[in-house]
């Protein structure tokens, strides 16, 4: 009797052992995940001009650190780009660019070395544009037209309107599992004065699909497209670099109460889908 009992209390011990080691590894395994991310996430942004990139450059403050939970990354954001340094750029393997880009000369030194040392970008919308004369002339002859390849700015449609896009490489990570087309969320499309398609070094990934033609609403006619060709999400091969022309909400700057907002990037699936593809290619070694 005595060594039966004894039998049954040692089994329940090593059961009991067991499953607490299981507890255990599990807990110190979740832990580990949430102190190590798999990559870090630096992003820039201006915040101070068009109300509708403010709009986006919040937004995107809130919904980035959120993805960052999900797909086990870090995410950190600052206006000031005197961080735009070697020393605070080793931190991270991924830059974004949310609404402009830099402008001193240092500034823009420490990028383009980070960039051919193997960092990684990722710029939305506002960040390519260049035109002179304006506050954000063409004065970067290696960022607009060796690194981005679009040179100028050329046009844009008006108003803000969703677009039908085209994926033009269906096998980069940036693209995957998404749909041949799909409907984006409204959006201030631009025109560049460079022509990427001639550019051996540049690979379009998404275009404006012609069934999204007239795009815009006006009022003046040169703000409708009736149709063309217009790249809209491109890398540059010789960089891990991503360029994606989303990223101006609609703001209704017409009626009061003025600079209400109309729309959302983020509140797309599919193109969340498209971002989130670019963000994890970026990061990965």
């Amino acid at each position: 009797m005595n060594r039966t009992y004894s039998f049954l209390c040692t089994q329940a011990l090593l059961k009991s052992v067991f499953v607490c080691s299981i507890f255990c590894f599990l807990f110190l395994f979740s832990n580990a995940q949430i102190g190590s991310p798999k990559f870090k996430v630096i992003a820039f942004y201006t915040g101070k001009n068009d109300q509708a990139h403010i709009s986006y450059v919040h937004e995107a403050n809130k919904w980035f650190p959120k993805m960052g939970v999900k797909y086990n990354f870090s995410y950190d954001s600052t206006s000031n780009w005197d961080n735009l340094n070697a020393n605070f750029l080793s931190k991270y393997q991924v830059v974004l660019f949310l609404d402009t880009r830099p402008d001193k000369p240092e500034q823009r030194e420490a990028f383009e070395n980070y960039m051919k040392h193997g960092g990684a970008w990722m710029g939305f919308h506002f960040s390519a544009f260049a035109l002179s004369p304006s506050d954000f002339p063409e004065n970067w002859d290696w960022y607009h037209n060796k690194f981005l390849g679009s040179g100028a700015y050329g046009s844009n449609t008006w108003r803000p309107t969703s677009a039908i896009l085209k994926v033009e490489d269906k096998k980069h990570p940036a693209t995957k599992n998404l749909p041949q087309t799909f409907k984006t969320a409204p959006n201030e499309w631009y025109k560049w004065s460079n022509d990427l398609t001639k550019n051996p070094d540049i690979k379009i990934l998404l275009s404006i699909d012609s069934s999204s033609f007239p795009l815009g609403t006006g009022p003046k006619a040169y703000e409708i497209w009736h149709s063309g060709y217009y790249p809209v999400v491109w890398t540059n091969t010789k960089y891990k670099m991503i360029y994606v022309n989303m990223g101006h909400n609609d703001i209704d700057y017409e009626h009061p109460p003025h600079n209400k907002e109309l729309s959302f990037t983020f509140d797309n699936e599919i193109q969340n889908k498209l971002i989130i593809n670019s963000l994890i290619w970026l990061g990965s070694k």
